[in-house]
């Protein structure tokens, strides 16, 4: 079992400030494989200076410097691929390989891309006698969730290092031994003193202790649309800039000249990523009312191919689900639908067949599902994928933007220039048409109550930047 005793503070792996502890749980083996320390606000406070310490000195610093750091970063994470996709799979439950080379690889690769920005620097503007800059927001709090760990913490991290701002990183406590596995990477690229500061501990107590913090100039939260409203709350008291990338409920749509096989398959793939633990997966699946009957049929033969299994062996597609707390909701949400009236396909909430242990839901999907019903409405966070039917554009559209959120969506038809048309009138952060492929540089983030701000590329970098006037003499 590991066991993690001292925060990273101010270049130094220092004692906490009280002696409890945090359990990490494997949710395939519901066993506790590490311990971290439960932070206090005396602990948050600590970081929290020792960022404001260190900032000047590394804002100060040429893009190009700031740039180096950064690729020494994805280049030491690099060299721990493989440990980190085990380590990842272990404390989430996604299937190894695809824990390598998504939770894994994509901050390789986002750091890589954090240090060609800060290496490309930010142009400066003449308006008139002003000379309009970019520059750092100054030290900032990053508050990451536990579903895509270290991925949420480089989308973040890597941006605000990039932007000259210094860092104070509260990861999730269900999934933080990542973060400690980044904080050694940091370390060992010789990173100045204060520039990256960890503290673990529970959002009530640290990250609202680093949302308040006056010495923090602005937060950055992922998680639950009820926790970013508590951190809107809590950072509105010192007038802090809060970026918050929360829930979402995301629609894929089906025109009518859709290749109907390829949209379900895609649809149920982006629904069934890392068992559904995803803000922007593709859960609600909107089809022709004439197709309904042929969507449904293929929607369960898809959902068959995703075999449940312990999250390191070979040939497992689907993991357990993180906790048994998420578990327990899933299951409590299915039942729910099916007393509202949704027909079960395939799927349900009782236990899976040869896994007595493990946080495990079968893969399920619902079809007939009414556009009011909570599974149409509500984030549910697992493996389960609701139908609905249309019988016009119009009523599509309506549909898909008809809910509290706008995180992403997804449009399938033959004609690209229809499906373009229709993205375009989707209130949503990120659409995908025809099965397109995540882009890790384009800008990532939500409308309505799946937040504001953007992540990753230019436009996540740009997020940890103010922009300053100075009026110059005019002669």
């Amino acid at each position: 079992m590991q066991q993690h005793s001292r925060f990273y503070i101010g270049g130094q792996w220092v004692a906490p400030d009280g002696n409890a502890f945090i359990d990490v749980e494997n949710p395939a083996t519901e066993t506790v494989i590490a311990r971290v320390p439960e932070g206090t606000a005396t602990d948050a406070d600590r970081a929290a200076r020792a960022a404001a310490a260190a900032f000047p000195a590394w804002a100060a610093l040429s893009g190009a410097e700031r740039g180096a750091f950064l690729q020494k970063i994805a280049d030491g994470l690099k060299a721990r691929q493989d440990e980190l996709g085990r380590l990842i799979a272990s404390e989430v439950g996604m299937p190894v390989k695809l824990a390598t080379r998504v939770q894994a690889g994509n901050p390789i690769f986002t750091f890589a891309a954090c240090a060609r920005i800060a290496a490309e620097g930010f142009a400066e503007e003449r308006i008139g006698q002003s000379l309009v800059l970019k520059v750092p927001t100054g030290p900032v709090a990053c508050i990451t969730p536990w579903n895509f760990p270290l991925h949420q913490i480089a989308a973040k991290v890597g941006a605000a290092l990039a932007a000259g701002c210094t860092v104070v990183l509260k990861p999730s406590e269900v999934a933080p031994l990542n973060a400690f596995l980044l904080a050694e990477v940091i370390e060992a690229a010789g990173l100045p003193a204060g520039v990256f500061n960890l503290v673990t501990g529970y959002g009530p107590v640290v990250g609202e202790a680093l949302a308040a913090h006056p010495a923090l100039a602005a937060v950055s939260f992922t998680g639950s649309t009820a926790a970013g409203k508590r951190v809107a709350a809590v950072a509105a008291a010192t007038v802090k800039r809060v970026s918050l990338e929360l829930g979402g409920k995301s629609a894929s749509v089906v025109l009518p000249d859709a290749d109907l096989a390829a949209a379900v398959k895609g649809t149920v793939a982006g629904c069934f990523l890392n068992s559904g633990q995803a803000c922007s997966a593709l859960t609600r699946l909107l089809v022709p009312q004439e197709r309904y009957a042929e969507a449904a049929a293929l929607a369960v033969q898809a959902a068959a191919a995703y075999t449940l299994g312990d999250p390191l062996a070979e040939g497992s597609r689907l993991g357990p689900l993180v906790s048994g707390q998420q578990r327990q909701r899933v299951r409590a949400m299915i039942d729910q639908a099916v007393a509202e009236g949704a027909e079960l396909l395939c799927g349900g909430s009782a236990a899976p067949e040869g896994l007595p242990t493990g946080y495990y839901v079968r893969p399920t999907v619902f079809g007939r599902v009414r556009p009011d019903a909570a599974l149409a409405r509500e984030e549910v966070f697992g493996p389960v994928l609701a139908i609905l039917t249309y019988q016009d554009e119009a009523e599509a559209e309506a549909i898909a933007n008809g809910t509290d959120y706008g995180l992403a969506a997804a449009v399938w038809s033959a004609d690209e220039a229809w499906a373009l048309a229709f993205a375009r009138r989707l209130r949503a952060g990120q659409v995908d048409i025809n099965g397109a492929f995540f882009n890790l540089l384009a800008p990532f983030g939500g409308f309505k109550q799946s937040g504001y701000g953007r992540e990753l590329g230019r436009h996540g970098v740009e997020d940890f930047l103010e922009t300053q006037s100075i009026q110059l003499p005019q002669r």
